[in-house]
Parts: structure tokens; sequence; C-alpha cells
């Protein structure tokens, strides 16, 4: 049904989207999966894998991937009664992640198919919910009466009417299904059923709730069968119900399970919940796909038990830790887009801003400020203390003078799980020396450099130009012979370049741990102001882009870096120089779809990378920086 399709899945690391991915993996589809929740052990490498929040997902990342089919299954809940904090969880992790990617996904020009997992707890809890229990379940039909019984309930229901506004003004590009879920369960899944498995093989008794209760249970691979049938049939439009038609007893799950765990114990506990007898009427999906599900509890305990005990419980759950941005000055733009990265990972990261000022503007901006003594004071072991302390395992330097140091001690802080967002020592210092880095670097078409201007000979225009650093505010640029030499007089450590005529620009790169440059972004420096880009501007540059990757992956780079290139009027290439480090204006490459803020939090939590697409924007940004003012 699915060969060759291509297929987005939300929430694809979930117990269903297991069970789906494997299902259309075997049918030669596509897949991209996105998830909160690390790329599961069992996934194929095939599959384009994106772990974070999908609130944060954009516009350019779905249509670069270009899907036919979407499966929404993304969701947050919480079991029997939701608690006050779940309010800000389903206003995030429901109403807005579902009408946020449909936002998008109405408007990609391929989607043909919309198949949307919502829930019978739509229903009116008054049709299957009782005081005393039930003889026989409620077959609850997809016209029954509606009155969502909690706020997960009101999310699913508020996302089926959004298909349904789509479908009156889409039906023509795509068409939407929604399926009414009962109560799923499954391999490697926190249900009851799969809990009390694992309770009972370490002979553990089990806790019980209203055993009297009947659900209509169904297995998470026979839920995924019935959303693939669902998808390709283009006629099922609107709501149906997926369930198995045949609700159990509590009771009759422990006597199950009793079969297999003879010494089954467990403690029945007072509730005051009600008794609910729920059962999906199964009349409408089997008339329109012709199938129902097969498997049935006896089935699929049996198989769920060999699976606890072959492979134990895997969980993808990802526990992020904090990030420390040092030297943070008023370098506002770099902790926001910092922050932002966090934030596609998991809300509860921190950022803490260290620096040896404590009236700088940036402890205003970061969660946690820290006055952080001198890179020449500070020991290893006080950072160390300092990260563990506060549960930091990622730190990104921004400052020239400080990227030595961090590189002399990367690999140590690596021994103690703490990663940093620097290159290789020995890279570093070749940056930081601009005649070093002229000398070493001339097969690459670095621009020649010397401490002598009478090296060049019948050159009349000269650049002069600080020798450490990366910084550019003492430089002089088409300077005449007597004019470079007035200009080195005023300066520390001077060197003279040759001056080439032509466009100058930056170019940013993310370098990852493996090596692979995931990406670069050319942009235009349209005013400069005391060597920082003021107004920027991406351009597409296809050899530009070729021949700075071929450059950055043949030295010991990691991170972000920004390389200054001038193409002259033959449309030849000439390498300025390279900073090692996130640039003041970079921030526009992040909005153009270098992403290397997210990348590296990845990659520090042990995640790859290789396969992350860099979706660059197409259209031109320009970026123009000013004061801002901001009420605290």
């Amino acid at each position: 049904m699915f060969q060759n399709k291509r297929v987005f899945i939300s929430g694809g690391a979930g117990v269903i989207g297991q069970e789906l991915v494997k299902k259309l993996t075997n049918q030669g589809a596509t897949l991209f999966v996105g998830d909160l929740k690390s790329k599961p052990q069992a996934f194929d490498d095939s599959v384009i894998y994106r772990q974070g929040d999908l609130n944060y997902i954009t516009k350019e990342e779905i249509e670069s991937f270009a899907p036919e089919y979407f499966f929404h299954l993304a969701a947050t809940f919480e079991r029997s009664t939701e608690s006050y904090g779940f309010w800000e969880e389903n206003n995030l992790h429901n109403l807005h992640l579902s009408s946020h990617l449909m936002s998008i996904i109405k408007d990609t020009p391929s989607i043909k198919r919309v198949v949307n997992c919502s829930s019978y707890l739509i229903y009116d809890p008054k049709l299957y919910s009782f005081e005393t229990s039930a003889i026989t379940a409620t077959r609850l039909c997809e016209t029954d009466p509606i009155y969502p019984r909690n706020l997960t309930g009101v999310a699913k229901l508020n996302h089926e009417i959004e298909l349904r506004f789509l479908h009156d003004h889409k039906s023509s590009q795509f068409t939407s299904v929604s399926a009414r879920i009962y109560r799923s369960y499954g391999l490697n899944s926190r249900d009851i059923i799969s809990r009390w498995i694992r309770a009972l093989l370490e002979n553990q008794p089990l806790t019980v709730f209203r055993k009297e209760g009947l659900f209509d249970y169904i297995f998470a691979r026979e839920v995924a069968e019935g959303l693939l049938r669902l998808a390709a049939n283009h006629q099922c439009i609107g709501i149906y119900n997926l369930g198995n038609d045949n609700a159990r007893r509590v009771s009759e799950v422990l006597e199950i399970l009793r079969k297999y765990f003879p010494n089954l114990q467990y403690k029945e506990v007072e509730s005051d919940i009600s008794f609910e007898a729920s059962q999906a009427n199964m009349d409408k999906t089997f008339q329109a796909i012709g199938w129902k599900p097969a498997l049935q509890l006896e089935d699929a305990i049996t198989e769920m038990i060999e699976f606890e005990k072959t492979n134990g419980f895997e969980d993808t759950t990802v526990h992020y830790k904090n990030v420390l941005i040092t030297s943070i000055s008023k370098k506002v733009p770099l902790i926001e887009a910092v922050k932002k990265a966090a934030k596609k990972l998991d809300k509860s990261i921190k950022v803490f801003g260290g620096d040896i000022s404590s009236d700088c503007l940036g402890a205003y901006f970061v969660d946690v400020f820290w006055k952080m003594p001198s890179i020449s004071k500070i020991t290893l072991d006080e950072i160390v203390g300092f990260c563990n302390e506060n549960n930091i395992n990622c730190i990104i330097p921004t400052r020239d003078g400080e990227l030595v140091f961090w590189a002399k001690h990367k690999a140590q802080l690596k021994e103690h799980g703490i990663h940093v967002m620097v290159s290789h020592e020995s890279t570093v210092s070749l940056c930081l020396d601009k005649l070093e880095f002229s000398n070493n670097l001339a097969s690459h078409k670095a621009i020649p450099s010397s401490e002598d201007i009478e090296t060049f000979t019948g050159v009349s225009k000269f650049v002069v130009k600080e020798r450490y650093g990366a910084g550019s505010m003492n430089i002089g640029i088409n300077l005449s012979k007597e004019q470079a030499l007035d200009k080195a007089a005023i300066q520390q450590s001077p060197i003279f370049q040759p001056y080439f005529g032509g466009q100058e620009v930056s170019v940013d790169a993310y370098i990852s741990s493996e090596k692979k440059v995931m990406g670069v972004v050319s942009r235009t420096r349209d005013l400069v102001i005391q060597g920082e880009s003021q107004v920027t501007t991406t351009i597409q540059d296809s050899d530009l882009e070729q021949f700075s990757t071929a450059f950055l992956e043949s030295l010991d780079f990691y991170g972000h870096v920004v390389l200054q290139i001038i193409k002259d009027s033959s449309q030849q290439y000439h390498i300025i120089e390279c900073n090692s480090r996130f640039g003041g204006a970079s921030t526009l490459s992040i909005a153009a779809g270098l992403d290397s803020f997210y990348w590296f939090l990845l990659e520090s939590n042990g995640t790859s990378i290789d396969t992350y697409p860099f979706v660059k924007a197409q259209k031109e940004l320009k970026q123009v920086r000013y004061p801002s003012d901001v009420l605290i």
C-alpha cells in the first residue's frame, strides 16, 4: 500500500508509533519521524529522525521532505485524573502542537492524506461511566453524544473540528480521517498491562483499581494496522472508531496473567473514580475497510511477557541537562538563540550565563547568571564542580580570548560528561594567529600575510591588521604603502596583506563530531560597524559552499565556525580568516536553517546528527542588528 510513499509521523517513538514505523518500513515507505524521545534502536537506518519538540519544527523542514501522508500520533496525557499542572502540558503538547503541525501541513503541496489519532475520551462519559459496576459495556458509536471527560479529550475533539474545517476548504488537495482509539497496549510500553508484567517478573504485588471495570483493549500493532487501512482508503473521511469491539474486565486481565504467574498477588485499592464500561462499536470501520483486530488479550500478553523477558524495557525518554554560555557580555541574540534551541529539545533545560562582570547586560536574559572567575584564575575542578552542582553538560564559549583555554581542557571535561562547543586546540590557535593561518593554509587560497610590507613587491594597495585574535576593529583596508605603515605604527602586532578587491562574504558552518560539515550559509556584509556586520544578507552560491566545505573538512574543526572570504572579479575565492566560534551576526545563519546550537545539544546528549537534514532557506534573508529596549 505504501511502497515508495513519503510519510511523516509525529510521535513515532511511542508504542503505536513504533509498530506503525515497522509496518511502513516493511512496505517500502520513506519515513520522516519526529518525537521528543530518542530514536528507538529498532528503527531502520533509512528512517529520517528528528528528536525534539515538534512545536518548533518549521515549514521548510516539512516541505523539504515533501510528505504525501501525515500520521499525527504525538500527544500527552495523564492517566485517570489529570493534575493541575497538566494544564500547560496539554496546552503545549496537545492543543498547540496539533494546530501548529496542521498549519504547516495544510499548505504543503505534496500532502494527500492526513490520519489523526484521536480518542474515545471525546464521548460523553455518562454513556459509559457508572456509580456501580456494569453488567455489559456500552458500544460507543461515532454518532453518540460527545462531552470530553478531560483536557486530553477536549484537545482531541478540538483537532477533529480543525480537520473538519480544513476538509471544507482543502478537500481538493487532501483528505483526513480521525481514528478514535480505545485502550491501547503493546510492547515496550508504559500501559497498565505492561507495567503489571514487569512487576510480576520482579515478583512484586500489583495495585488494582476497580477490577470490575470494562475496557476495550486493543494491541498497538492492531492499532497501527487499522491506521494504515484507514489511510489507504481515501473514501474514509471524518470519524472512525478503532478498538477491538470486545470489552474485557480488569479482573479478566488479572486471570490471564495468573496463568503465567501462578503466585500473582494484588492489592485492590479503594477509589472514588467511576466504574467504566466502554467498548468500540466497530461496525462503521469494518464496513469501510473490511477489517477488525484479530489479536486478543490472551495472544498479546503471551508475546508481551516473552518480549519483557528477552528485551526488558527500553526507555527512550531523554533526560537533558543544562547549558552554560561563557563570556556572555551583551550577546543577547546569541543567548536567545541558545534558549530557543534548548526549548526545541526540552522546555525544562536551563541556560546558564557566565561572565566576570555581574553588571553585564546578558545577565538579564539567561535563566541563571554565574559571576564567573576569569579564565586565568579558574581551575578545572571549579568548572567541573559548578557544572555537576547545576546539572550542566554543555558549554558554549563565545570570546576569542577564552577559546584556547576551553580547547585545551575539552578532552578532560568530556571525561566528566561535559561537552564544549570548540575546535581542537591546534586549530583554534591557528585561527587566532593570522600570520600562521596564512602561511600554513596558502594551498587553500588563504591570503598571504607578512610582518614585513617589503615582502610584497609590485603591490600598490594593502590591508594591515592585528596578527592575533579575530576582531577587525583596527583593520586598515585598501591603503597605500605609506598609509599602511602609518596604520601599522599604532597596532601592537601588525601584519600586512595584499589588497584583493571584490565582494567580502561571511560563511557560517557547523561541523559535527564526525568532522562532517552539516551545512553552510553564505551572507554578504552590507554594513559593518567596528568590525561587526550590522546589516547582512544571505546569498546562494553553490561554488562558494563547496569551496568552504572542502576547506573546513580538511582541518580539525568542531561546532560553529565563520569564514571570511573575498570573491574577486575573476570569481576566485580568497580566505581572509576563520573565526572558530559563533559570530556576532551568525544568528542569521540559524534563521536560514543552520541549526548549530540545536545540533550541538543533540550531540552533547549522545545523538548522532549525521542523518539530520540541513534545510536551507531558499529565499534571501536580510538581518538588521539594532539596540532594543526590554521590560523585565
